[in-house]
């Protein structure tokens, strides 16, 4: 490696880089870190909460907006698809800025840029000002969760990171299944602006209280921003986050999806030789090296689509099929969010006891089995059933989910956390958007497997089909009249058999992804000791003012 990457050298004992202005000298432990950590922490997972409910809660608000604002569905979408593009641009700036004007300024002013646009959301007055607003809401929001995970690894101590990364995991879990029930009630019973207009007392108060609490971090000379990185980065996440968001609308095969995945893949070519050939990388790719985070950041990406195999179909199943309203089933979904919230701060506690590698296996075993079991669903299937495989398929994410997210940085040096965890939620965005793209790929080949099946079945030779037709046929009023009603029902109760079956294949196929995860969950490690890298030594020390 050349000289040049020298700046990260973690044999080398890097200056400070928290400082704790506020803070007397009894509130700092000897390995640096704050005694008093809870009350930090939960004041950040305030921003972090909302910009993830953020995600979640706009979608049920989709239809009413393109009533609102005379908009075709086509059009409407990017209330949902900018957001996401705006997030994946400016997570990789999170790191560098934060260094450079320090963590608790970048997450305030990232919190108050998320309630500036929730306020421009509410004031929209046609669908291109409420897209302009969903930007710029982006921006801050897409900050806060880096930021936050960064401040977290300074603020608590290692042995108690698990129960701290426990309280990120709330946010994480929570807030995409509350989100649905929030928002359709807001919709339903009070004004779809709300949804918005929600986040202007709650960020406020948030940054209010950042400003009393949080700890100051030491801001330092990061050098200038790699500005090739942050080209060639923006780039290939916003031609990669398109590509999947609307590569099922358009076609894979599509000449707008084939090329913005070949733009993606030669914009990740040009960043990867820039990070490495870079004095001052904007994403250093080094942090690669380190064994935890490389194993821990693949269990994610198949952790995330495990997780989004039922955030996404159940819901899907519920609404199609069943007929249930947003409102509806985000009530039928929340037992599954409460058993993860309830379960993240025993497993918190049980990784500061015994690391990571048995809550991952245990929960990946557990995540398998029950996604498994949701392919036993049908249009019987009762729906306290359904609420009870959701629940205990809640109860073991927290397993299979936390602990890998919480290992991932265990022996990354400090100095390094904020591009580390930049990284992180960089490779979790994109693993959430890859795995819906594809599982509804999946279920849409097999829905057309299962439609020409039962096609195929139904035919004019059986008495059961002839005998069905007549009284269908009759039902309709007979002649030409009753007999296409008749087939339309047939049709109908084909198209509907077959999107079960599909959904059905596609909880198969995501078991099946999520017992691979079992490969690199036995080569995840507690870290290091408190005195080596990634610990509690120099390189994480929190110094006082003078």
């Amino acid at each position: 490696m050349s000289d040049t990457t020298n700046q990260y050298d973690v044999d080398k004992d890097p200056e400070p880089v928290v400082l704790a202005e506020a803070a007397k000298p009894g509130d700092i432990d000897d390995q640096g870190h704050m005694r008093h950590w809870l009350a930090p922490v939960l004041v950040a997972l305030i921003g972090a909460f909302m910009s993830i409910l953020d995600s979640s809660i706009v979608n049920v608000a989709i239809p009413t907006i393109m009533n609102v604002f005379n908009a075709a569905t086509s059009d409407v979408q990017w209330v949902s698809t900018i957001y996401l593009l705006a997030q994946g641009v400016v997570v990789p700036l999170s790191g560098w800025l934060g260094d450079r004007f320090g963590f608790k300024r970048l997450y305030m002013v990232s919190l108050a840029g998320f309630v500036v646009g929730s306020l421009l959301c509410g004031l929209a007055w046609d669908l291109n000002s409420l897209i302009v607003a969903r930007v710029i809401q982006a921006i801050g929001g897409g900050m806060i969760m880096p930021t936050m995970m960064s401040m977290v690894y300074r603020i608590v101590p290692r042995e108690k990171i698990g129960t701290g990364m426990a309280i990120f995991g709330l946010a994480l879990m929570m807030g995409p299944a509350i989100g649905p029930t929030l928002g359709g009630y807001i919709v339903e019973y009070v004004d779809w602006r709300w949804i918005f207009t929600i986040n202007l007392p709650i960020g406020i108060i948030g940054i209010l209280l950042a400003w009393m609490v949080l700890p100051e971090f030491q801001s330092k000379h990061p050098g200038k921003l790699d500005i090739g990185g942050a080209v060639t980065a923006a780039v290939t996440l916003f031609s990669v986050l398109l590509a999947l968001s609307k590569g099922q609308e358009w076609g894979w095969t599509d000449e707008r999806t084939i090329l913005l995945f070949a733009t993606s893949f030669f914009g990740l070519v040009l960043f990867v030789y820039t990070q490495l050939t870079s004095k001052n990388p904007l994403l250093d790719l080094r942090v690669f090296k380190y064994r935890s985070f490389l194993v821990s950041n693949v269990l994610v990406i198949v952790t995330t689509i495990g997780l989004y195999a039922g955030m996404f179909f159940i819901p899907l199943f519920l609404q199609s099929i069943r007929g249930l309203g947003a409102m509806e089933t985000g009530i039928l979904m929340m037992p599954g969010a409460l058993a993860s919230g309830a379960m993240m701060a025993v497993v918190g506690r049980l990784y500061d006891k015994v690391g990571p590698r048995p809550l991952v296996v245990v929960g990946i075993l557990g995540l398998a089995v029950l996604t498994y079991n949701f392919h036993n669903l049908n249009l019987v299937t009762a729906t306290s059933t359904i609420m009870i495989w959701n629940f205990l398929r809640g109860g073991v994410m927290a397993f299979a989910n936390m602990p890998a997210q919480t290992a991932a940085l265990v022996d990354v040096p400090v100095e390094l956390i904020g591009r580390a965890s930049s990284i992180s939620n960089i490779i979790r965005s994109v693993a959430g958007s890859f795995g819906i793209a594809w599982l509804t790929s999946v279920l849409t080949a097999r829905q057309t497997f299962h439609a020409a099946r039962l096609a195929w079945s139904v035919t004019a030779s059986d008495p059961t089909v002839t005998t069905t037709l007549q009284s269908l046929g009759a039902a309709f009023g007979g002649g030409a009249t009753g007999q296409g009603g008749a087939l339309a029902t047939i049709s109908g109760l084909i198209a509907q058999q077959s999107f079960v079956g599909g959904i059905d294949d596609v909880f198969i196929v995501a078991a099946g992804i999520s017992l691979i995860a079992l490969v690199p969950a036995f080569f995840l490690k507690r870290g290091t000791s408190p005195s080596g890298p990634g610990g509690s030594g120099p390189s994480s020390r929190m110094a006082m003012s003078e």
